[in-house]
């Protein structure tokens, strides 16, 4: 069963809002979460292992995602680019 830390302190920069939004958590964000989470838990009681993969699984997956979106996005812009080229030659 999963421990209830509502009411723990979590790090300064973990707790500072940014401007984004959940949308511009990154890897270092997820990351104090976790410590916080795992230095909190109940030893007798552990965080469910399978919870906690899955977690990280989505995790993986979300940083999988937001590459391809950069990578992506370069590709649009070398394309945008030879565009412009052919459009001036």
């Amino acid at each position: 069963m999963v421990s209830n830390i509502s009411n723990v302190t979590a790090p300064a920069a973990a707790s500072t809002p940014k401007s984004g939004g959940l949308g511009s958590l990154d890897q270092a964000d997820f990351m104090k979460l976790m410590t916080v989470q795992m230095q909190h838990q109940d030893p007798f009681e552990p965080v469910d292992q399978t919870a906690m993969l899955a977690q990280m699984a989505s995790f993986s997956q979300l940083a999988g995602i937001n590459e391809m979106s950069g990578t992506l996005g370069q590709i649009l812009d070398r394309m945008d680019a030879d565009a412009s080229n052919q459009i001036q030659e």
